[in-house]
């Protein structure tokens, strides 16, 4: 199999990008931000242990040109990481999120790809 080195493979592409997060899992109240994001799924730091398989309710403000919105969804950590510097790194999916929200988020990526 020929890969291309640094070519995305990935059906929906993933971005690096620092977007706030709100996630609440277990009772807990997490402010994060995303180390990188698709509209499948974000990778992101808590400072907090949370298991795989935990389901999460997650919010990001985003802005797309020069105007300012909100995503919702659902997810479920599909990874968790030690982080060597302290707290962990978690694999969000998003298993529940509208096809307006997924919308937001196409775009927003979509502005940092090249053209």
């Amino acid at each position: 199999m020929n890969r291309l080195k640094g070519r995305e493979r990935r059906k929906h592409p993933r971005i690096e990008s620092s977007l706030p997060v709100n996630i609440i899992a277990n009772g807990y109240d997490f402010q994060t931000s995303t180390k990188n994001i698709s509209c499948l799924g974000a990778y992101c730091k808590v400072s907090k242990y949370i298991p795989p398989f935990t389901r999460l309710a997650v919010g990001m403000e985003l802005t797309l040109g020069a105007e300012k919105t909100s995503v919702a969804c659902s997810g479920v950590v599909v990874r968790t990481e030690d982080e060597k510097d302290g707290g962990f790194n978690i694999a969000i999916f998003f298993n529940d999120i509208n096809n307006n929200q997924r919308k937001k988020l196409t775009q927003y990526i979509n502005q940092f790809l090249p053209k």
